[in-house]
């Protein structure tokens, strides 16, 4: 299955200070078609003015991943973190038995643009736990970097699921070449320029907020192609 989720087509919350496109359901936005991919279950893009933000709110039972496009996003929470996340950095959240934490914008000349991320983890409760890397020397070198993985290798940020998240800043006419494993399933989310993705000789070309789900229901690894049509930049993950 190769199937297009067009930008506009995802759920839209304006609440003046904040922007947000949901890529499944979330809060006011329910459409039962889209309510995750395998654990993939949270794809927000969020746009918030400067000194506003998300008070203090729980979570528990999630792995919850931030990555910061432009401005600046300050986090604290119950486990005594105080950090600020950056351009080109990651930063993951394992909820467990239950965390409180608050996220603001820490520009001070505009709006923080960010994508929050929800994977569902393999196993209930557990101790939560925090992890925050910048990864922009691997995105200047790389065209694709392992940001998220379940064992933490190649320098990634380990995740407590069978989930691998990569990121790419795709030069234009450059082309990167992706395995899916058997049985799994891929998510592409553009998150600007144009880019063309290519499975089994069939061709999708995706915008800035467009995305692709990929399953490979076949008995071996299936080959997925992605050329940068323009400068572009996109989150692929791998999910069992």
């Amino acid at each position: 299955m190769f199937q297009v989720r067009k930008s506009d087509e995802r759920g839209l919350a304006n609440h003046g200070w904040l922007r947000s496109r949901h890529t499944f359901s979330f809060a006011e936005y329910h459409d039962p078609k889209h309510m995750g991919f395998h654990t993939l279950r949270v794809i927000n893009e969020d746009r918030i003015d400067s000194g506003t933000g998300f008070g203090s709110h729980p979570h528990r039972d999630m792995e919850i991943i931030s990555y910061v496009i432009t401005g600046a996003l300050e986090h604290k929470d119950s486990m005594g973190t105080k950090a600020i996340i950056k351009p080109g950095e990651v930063q993951r959240m394992t909820a467990g038995t239950g965390v409180v934490h608050s996220e603001y914008n820490a520009n001070p000349a505009g709006e923080t643009h960010f994508f929050q991320i929800w994977i569902q983890p393999k196993e209930r409760g557990g101790a939560p736990g925090y992890g925050q890397k910048s990864f922009e020397k691997e995105l200047a070198e790389k065209p694709l970097v392992l940001v998220i993985s379940p064992d933490g290798r190649d320098g990634s940020i380990e995740i407590k699921q069978d989930a691998e998240m990569y990121i790419s800043r795709l030069k234009q006419n450059l082309s990167v070449e992706f395995a899916l494993r058997q049985k799994r399933g891929a998510w592409i989310q553009v998150i600007r320029g144009r880019i063309n993705v290519t499975v089994e000789n069939s061709g999708k070309e995706l915008l800035t907020g467009d995305a692709v789900s990929i399953e490979n229901q076949a008995s071996s690894e299936l080959s997925v192609s992605i050329k940068g049509l323009e400068s572009s930049e996109f989150i692929l993950f791998d999910l069992s």
